[in-house]
């Protein structure tokens, strides 16, 4: 008995090394899992989340930043002061901005964190000097001069873009589709940022559909019209091989089971027409019968793709575009969606970036609005770099697509810009909102065709059906950018 317990206890002593060396492992992996977790959140969080986080107008740890720093500066591309702070005889400090309402929108308001204002607001609030100078400002108690924040926005172009959207609601946007930074974005109506003191309150109370603080070009959402049709041929000339024989006679409207007729503008019967005179003459008809031949989901999966139902990430405040066509979706319904009626809504903002990406083969760039940062003596501490957001077409597809909107300019409803000395590309649109008879009316375009420099969106507000207002504002863009 005494050799036999002996032996078990051998046994158990020679298992023990085993069974700790397994314990220790799994001890080990388990924390090494967690640290690993741990380091994976924290490159997560300063990638994505801090950015948010730090410029969230409730964080008050930045806000406290104004009690020893003076608010940096915002400049134009060529050096114009569009926001600084000026600093009286008391010490009283007061935010200026030299052009009044002409870029109030996209420079925003420091007393509402918006725009660029709220965009790069921890930069504007940051010291730029060594960590010792930082040490010996904070033992002086002496305020220093926060970052100066260098935009790509381009002040002659600004000027012609609020000119020509005049007393209009709407908006007008200038981006380079190559590399997505926005020249000029105008939004109406305005105010004048040099006033919020008294004013800011009084302009809060404002009626949505009137408010002055709106910053339509990126925060407003209209249904796109006949804009949408060029996601509309895009989805038709990727889902039928043989898009290049299509062919339709346009009596002036279209009716499907569904029982909904679709009428072209002032019930024009186009005649016969090909994919490309269908997409010139914006005829809704031709549309309207396209949609029906679309697999559903296959549109909807495009969509997605060029960016609905998802937040933009652009810097400044905007609203999501929404699509909600579906394989449930009635007859109706896709013959509306498929002429940019029915439940689909887009941002200004957003309609540029499809257009620019026509422009730049087939990729999409993320609007930037920020060129540099700059120490308040004028040395450079960062560059902004390009981002591609994605490829979303073939350059064969944009190569198309692209002369499909020259058509619209040479033969189209963009007629009156067929005299200029550039060749401009195009898109109209109007879109009836309210169940009334009520249109926005849109362009969203680029030139010079072959070598796109700008792109451009206008929406006015109440305009009508016709291209009549929109067409001679991209015009003045056109006209103001590249015949300088």
């Amino acid at each position: 008995m005494k050799k036999q317990k002996k032996h078990q206890n051998d046994i158990l002593e020679n298992r023990q090394p085993g069974l700790r060396n397994r314990e220790t492992n799994m001890v080990s992996f388990l924390f090494v899992a967690l640290f690993m977790l741990m380091a994976g959140y924290l490159i997560w969080f300063s990638a994505v989340q801090a950015p948010h986080i730090i410029n969230n107008p409730y964080n008050k740890r930045i806000d406290n930043q104004e009690k020893k720093i003076v608010r940096g500066k915002i400049l134009a591309s060529d050096g114009s002061v569009l926001a600084e702070t000026i600093t009286g005889e008391d010490g009283t400090e007061t935010r200026r901005y030299p052009y009044g309402s002409v870029f109030c929108h996209v420079v925003g308001l420091n007393a509402s964190k918006s725009g660029i204002e709220g965009m790069e607001n921890y930069e504007l609030l940051s010291e730029s000097g060594s960590i010792l100078d930082q040490l010996a400002n904070d033992a002086s108690g002496q305020k220093v001069l926060g970052k100066n924040i260098v935009t790509t926005l381009v002040p002659k172009l600004q000027q012609a873009a609020c000119d020509a959207l005049g007393n209009n609601k709407g908006a007008v946007i200038v981006m380079e589709p190559a590399t997505g930074k926005v020249l000029a974005l105008v939004s109406k109506p305005d105010y004048d940022p040099n006033m919020a003191p008294s004013e800011y309150n009084t302009w809060l109370g404002y009626d949505s559909s009137d408010s002055v603080l709106l910053n339509r070009a990126t925060q407003g959402l209209y249904p796109p019209g006949s804009t949408f049709k060029i996601l509309t041929a895009l989805a038709y000339i990727r889902q039928k091989s043989d898009y290049g024989s299509y062919a339709y006679t346009c009596s002036g409207s279209a009716y499907e089971a569904g029982g909904t007729t679709i009428p072209c503008y002032d019930n024009t019967a186009h005649g016969q027409e090909d994919l490309r005179a269908a997409f010139a003459n914006s005829c809704n008809a031709s549309f309207s019968s396209i949609g029906l031949e679309l697999d559903r989901e296959g549109l909807r999966q495009l969509c997605s793709e060029f960016l609905f139902n998802e937040h933009l990430n652009i810097g400044i405040e905007s609203s999501v575009s929404s699509f909600s066509l579906d394989a449930s979706s009635g007859i109706s319904e896709v013959q509306e969606t498929a002429i940019g009626q029915g439940k689909t809504m887009i941002s200004p903002i957003h309609n540029l970036m499809i257009a620019a990406a026509v422009a730049n083969g087939g990729i999409m760039m993320d609007p930037c609005f920020v060129e540099r940062i700059e120490n308040a003596d004028g040395g450079v501490i960062s560059v902004s770099e390009p981002h591609q957001r994605a490829e979303l077409m073939t350059r064969d597809e944009a190569e198309l697509l692209a002369g499909y909107m020259r058509a619209v300019v040479t033969d189209g409803t963009g007629s009156a810009l067929s005299s200029a000395d550039y060749r401009a590309a195009g898109k109209t649109g109007s879109a009836q909102y309210d169940d009334s008879e009520n249109y926005h009316s849109w362009f969203v375009g680029f030139a010079p065709v072959d070598s796109p420099q700008i792109a451009v969106c206008v929406l006015v507000e109440d305009a009508g059906t016709a291209s009549s207002e929109t067409v001679p504002i991209a015009a003045e863009i056109f006209d103001a950018y590249l015949n300088r």
